[in-house]
């Protein structure tokens, strides 16, 4: 067993991976052979990742709040406590708050010698972040 004394502090997310406040505490990155790295990601309302994929996959987990995630060419989903997402490998999406709730998630992701844990592209438009969900936000 290994007690590891949070020595790092809340991070903000950068400007060239979100839109809007979005705050990351590292929970777990484990040394090799481990893949799996896992960080608390908090989207204050309205806040968003930009478009990305996963190499090797991404899934998070809902803790607090509502959310919306979406795949390239899917539609826009409502995610909320207890939901766990799972984005297949190299699919583009994003996911965030919504425009009144702040959201936050457990984002578990993988990564070794030869893949990114992620790999970042362009900005979600206000208008993909605006269309409507394939279900009720409240």
């Amino acid at each position: 067993m290994q007690i590891t004394r949070s020595s790092t502090s809340t991070q903000k997310g950068p400007a060239d991976w979100f839109t809007g406040d979005v705050y990351i505490d590292a929970v777990a990155a484990a040394p090799a052979p481990s893949r799996i790295s896992a960080n608390l990601v908090h989207f204050m309302p309205g806040a968003r990742t930009h478009w990305h994929r996963h190499p090797l996959s991404q899934t998070v987990f809902v803790t607090e709040g509502v959310g919306l995630c979406q795949r390239r060419g899917g539609p826009v989903e409502v995610i909320r406590p207890g939901d766990r997402v799972l984005f297949e490998a190299d699919e583009e999406h994003w996911h965030g708050a919504t425009a009144d709730r702040l959201m936050v998630h457990l984002a578990i992701n993988e990564a070794d010698d030869d893949h990114d844990a992620v790999q970042w592209l362009d900005p979600v438009t206000d208008v993909e972040y605006g269309a409507t969900p394939s279900s009720d936000v409240g």
